[in-house]
């Protein structure tokens, strides 16, 4: 589009000198409505904040009316959202303003229906905190008793987007914001890339089925690779990846407009061919079997936090899980919980709508199961799906999260305004395209401050809440604390939607309770195949 208008504009001016050597009154006509646009459009090209100025210069411009307007036309379309939060427009206005560094206050109150079915809210204390005597920036340490090199990570990190569906310059900004917001980059599954390194950002380095960055020739996995990897002094986690929100049970997808030379060469592929990862793993077998990998991998990475990612899908799979750490004593340092609602760039429509556990019954799930074999306080739970403002860290903590994730925030951060052109490859803000002329109106610099004004804000907000709560730690904040509308005339507190399990119940499982017995019945530490079918 740049390359067209310049062109565009050499013609007008050439027709402009050309109508002056013809008729003197035409020439001063068409040079007063031509050049002011000719200047407009150059300063779009040269300005650094708005990509989408940058690659379609005036064009553009119409996008940016209508991001000043939504404000003001976003409250009659609220109560479309069944879940009483529309990300698309409150979310998205959020983010952008915190980014920016904008304003982030409303007039007029709520623009949410409170009565909606959905709505959700937290609890407030008359005898609220200061928030300047509560830690501005809090930490959680990772690492259990096996690890030697524990991580203090911040309460908000990067969710993972690999390089391959995101551009060398969107993932050049990522990890340059958490470099100067000192929080963490998980890589996505495409590997390490350079753009990964160059501004020393502290990375999560995930892997899964496709094993890229740790990968044989074959497709396997390259323990030899791994250590080589995990020894950079920029990885601080490793996470396994089993499976992910957005198309759990489904491999990585790929497109192969998007599998150019140098991702083939960072992922040790064939460029130029549909990359599809298969959805199960070939390095280890079973639930023991994954949990001895995990121990492995520790010894790999000379003693790093290791944890593996996952969707919920049959309770009884995550339950033998649990049992093979009982009886090998191998523990993950951490585990991250994706929602069935997370996004991705390419996924079936029917995995993306219809597979997979949602986030809060997931988290508040996987909590509890580790609760009941008592390993909760030996394991951080990360919790990723639809993150994006202090209340929904908030109301994850709630459920059992140490630490959260954030994808599609980061994403808007750094100025995606969800074309929904991701798996084309046209994403027109630079972002998730690898397209030369499309990337190059991403301004790195302007996007290392968007990520890190975002999560420093966020962050920020969240201690604010807690304040609010009379809440001095995030480990403090229980399910009691956030209320969800049933109907109209009923709400209830996560306590009792997400009711807790007391600690060490499944440790005997002919002593577990009732509604959990069936499922403990089902898993074995040696298979995910469950022992026999639940009967009605």
């Amino acid at each position: 589009m740049r390359i067209i208008f310049t062109i565009s504009a050499i013609v007008a001016i050439a027709g402009s000198l050309l109508i002056d050597q013809l008729w003197w009154p035409g020439f001063a006509m068409v040079l007063i409505a031509v050049v002011p646009l000719v200047l407009l459009g150059f300063y779009d090209m040269m300005q650094k904040k708005n990509s989408i100025m940058r690659n379609f210069p005036i064009v553009g411009r119409g996008r940016k009316l209508m991001e000043e307007l939504r404000p003001k036309i976003q409250q009659y379309f609220i109560e479309s959202d069944i879940d009483g939060r529309p990300f698309s427009r409150l979310d998205r206005s959020l983010v952008y303003a915190r980014s920016e560094q904008g304003l982030d206050t409303n007039p007029f109150g709520t623009q949410l229906n409170n009565y909606a079915e959905g709505y959700e809210w937290m609890h407030h204390s008359i005898g609220a905190l200061d928030p300047h005597d509560l830690e501005s920036n809090p930490r959680v340490i990772i690492g259990g008793k096996d690890c030697t090199q524990p991580y203090s990570c911040s309460l908000l990190n990067v969710s993972a987007m690999s390089f391959g569906s995101l551009s060398s310059r969107a993932i050049l900004s990522l990890n340059g914001g958490a470099k100067v917001g000192n929080f963490a980059h998980n890589t996505g599954e495409g590997g390490i890339s350079p753009y990964h390194l160059k501004h020393g950002g502290d990375i999560i380095f995930q892997f899964g089925t496709g094993y890229f960055g740790c990968r044989t020739k074959e497709g396997g996995f390259d323990p030899e690779l791994f250590s080589k990897q995990a020894a950079r002094p920029e990885v601080k986690m490793i996470e396994v990846k089993l499976s992910q929100g957005a198309k759990p049970g489904h491999g990585g997808i790929l497109p192969a407009k998007k599998n150019t030379p140098e991702i083939a060469i960072i992922r040790n592929i064939e460029p130029g061919l549909d990359v599809l990862s298969p959805p199960y793993h070939t390095a280890f077998n079973g639930p023991r079997g994954l949990v001895e990998f995990i121990g492995e991998l520790r010894r790999l990475s000379s003693g790093k936090p290791i944890g593996f990612k996952l969707c919920v899908g049959a309770k009884h799979e995550f339950l033998a899980i649990c049992k093979a750490m009982q009886e090998t004593n191998i523990k993950p340092d951490f585990i991250a919980v994706d929602g069935a609602e997370g996004g991705t760039g390419a996924a079936p429509l029917e995995f993306s709508n219809s597979v997979g556990m949602p986030f809060r019954e997931g988290l508040a799930f996987v909590y509890n199961a580790l609760e009941g074999f008592g390993f909760k306080d030996e394991i951080t739970l990360i919790a990723s799906g639809k993150i994006v403002s202090g209340f929904d860290m908030f109301r994850a903590f709630a459920l059992g999260a140490d630490v959260c994730y954030s994808a599609r925030a980061m994403m808007l951060a750094l100025g995606c305004i969800q074309a929904l052109e991701c798996n084309k490859n046209n994403c027109p803000t630079g972002v998730a395209t690898h397209r030369k002329e499309l990337v190059a109106g991403l301004n790195v610099s302007n996007k290392i401050d968007r990520v890190a004004n975002y999560h420093n804000e966020t962050v920020e907000s969240f201690v604010e809440l807690m304040a609010a709560a009379g809440v001095r730690h995030a480990h403090e904040i229980d399910r009691s604390m956030v209320y969800r509308r049933l109907n109209m005339h009923e709400s209830q507190p996560y306590s009792f939607i997400y009711p807790y399990v007391p600690t060490g119940c499944l440790i005997d499982e002919d002593k577990s309770p009732d509604d959990w017995r069936k499922f403990m019945e089902l898993a074995v530490p040696t298979s995910f195949e469950p022992r026999f079918r639940i009967k009605a």
